[in-house]
């Protein structure tokens, strides 16, 4: 019998995409234009591209998938303001990767006022752009930069002619990431869907792990889930780490046998609809943990489960960290793997030998999605309602001669998503189990 199959959720509306961009604008001066370009295809190997996975920026806006899209936003223009360039109709390329939507097509499906193909950018983009005096795009995007060269030099040649100068342009990335930021209950249906797909495969790998599998046979079984559902896959390189390999935080070697009394660490997620999952649960391949593993896991445990708990409208990323550190410090003094005072420890940073990273990062389109952590230099921006972020606390013990023998090389980290509700906040990943009793008891059964 074949597993089934979750509900999909409903797609964005074109409506939301049509006021995303009507937000944008709005931002704007009415003598400006912004310019977002899309993805391209990426050559893999020879005349092999990756899987093209598109801009996020440009699929905020527009919820189109095609490569090579331009995005034009022009305030006040009455032939209409939202302009869109994308691929040629060509029979003989569709023929080989697929239909084009074609200027028609992404008009009709898409909801953009007007759209043209590429074949005629060179021509009607420095049109559009007439009399608009700044410019608007994403200063990190190498396309977006030569784009803009080519305006200005059309810009000075239409001076000569009488049209206004292009004074300039301005980076519209922390207008776009300022939006991101909150997500609209459309995006928390979609990463949610790709945290139900997430924790599936996450109590599969469970179900499955054994000593004598290897890491890469639990990365085939997550990714397996991921698309089963209907995810593109990964929405980033899965790490299974076995052993001494769970300390490497950005693990994704995959190839170790998984070894009896060992942990294994995973650090999974689906992306659907370009949302990402990202959860990491840390567990014993032979099923049960020992006495030093169970000790340092609840250590971990109990941080992140505190952690979430403060997680509300007005509380600091910063704070919730400062907590984290707290509690991972009071549990490495009472395990003598720290020697002094709490609050020295925290001082001297002492912990960070076992702790390296934060404690938190925005979840959206990207895995460490836009926006940002500080309202200014020494203030951090407080939670707001559809704000998403991770919780991820870990524990990291190195293999030296100092550390007691029990927890040499264990590496822990229990990771989930959570949005921040009017009313404190909602745990999009606990259908996976964290608890000790609990995942011994999942992979004890059938």
């Amino acid at each position: 019998m074949l597993p089934d199959v979750l509900p999909r959720p409903p797609v964005i509306p074109l409506a939301e995409y049509h006021q995303r961009r009507e937000t944008l604008m709005a931002q704007l001066p009415s003598n400006a234009a912004a310019i977002v370009p899309g993805a391209s295809l990426v050559t893999r190997s020879h005349d092999s591209e990756y899987a093209f996975r598109q801009s996020s920026d440009f699929y905020y806006l527009t919820g189109i998938c095609e490569p090579d899209a331009l995005l034009v936003l022009l305030p006040g223009r009455e032939a209409g303001q939202s302009v869109v360039f994308c691929q040629d109709r060509d029979p003989t390329m569709e023929a080989w990767t697929g239909r084009r939507l074609g200027a028609q097509g992404v008009v009709s499906a898409h909801g953009v006022d007007q759209a043209f193909e590429n074949a005629e950018r060179e021509s009607t983009l420095p049109d559009l752009l007439e009399g608009r005096e700044l410019l608007y795009l994403p200063l990190d995007h190498g396309d977006a930069l030569d784009i803009a060269e080519e305006a200005l030099s059309q810009a000075k040649s239409g001076q000569r002619r009488g049209r206004p100068a292009l004074k300039g342009w301005m980076d519209i990335s922390p207008l776009i990431h300022a939006m991101r930021q909150i997500k609209s209950e459309a995006e928390i249906a979609l990463l949610r869907h790709a945290a139900a797909i997430s924790a599936r495969a996450h109590v599969r790998a469970m179900h499955l792990a054994r000593p004598g599998l290897s890491e890469y046979q639990l990365q085939a079984e997550l990714e397996h889930e991921f698309v089963w559902q209907g995810g593109s896959g990964p929405a980033y390189s899965t790490i299974v780490g076995g052993g001494a390999n769970a300390c490497v935080l950005h693990y994704i070697e995959n190839s170790a046998p998984l070894a009896d009394g060992e942990l294994v660490l995973i650090d999974a997620g689906a992306e659907f609809d370009l949302y990402a999952g990202d959860i990491t649960r840390t567990f014993p391949v032979s099923g049960r943990f020992n006495d030093a593993q169970r000790a340092l896991y609840q250590v971990v445990l109990h941080a992140q489960e505190r952690a979430v708990a403060a997680i509300k409208p007005g509380t600091a990323l910063a704070e919730i960290h400062q907590g984290v550190v707290s509690d991972l410090t009071t549990g490495l003094i009472e395990l003598g793997l720290l020697e002094g005072d709490l609050q020295t420890c925290i001082d001297e940073q002492r912990y960070r030998r076992f702790y390296l990273h934060s404690t938190s990062h925005w979840l959206g389109l990207d895995v460490h999605d836009v926006g940002p952590y500080r309202l200014d230099a020494e203030t951090p921006r407080p939670l707001e309602p559809g704000m998403v972020l991770t919780v991820e606390p870990g524990l990291y013990i190195p293999d030296e001669a100092d550390i007691p023998a029990a927890y040499r090389g264990i590496g822990i980290r229990i990771e989930d998503n959570v949005v921040v509700t009017a009313q404190g906040h909602e745990v999009l990943t606990d259908q996976v189990p964290k608890r000790v009793a609990d995942i011994e008891a999942l992979m004890a059964s059938d």
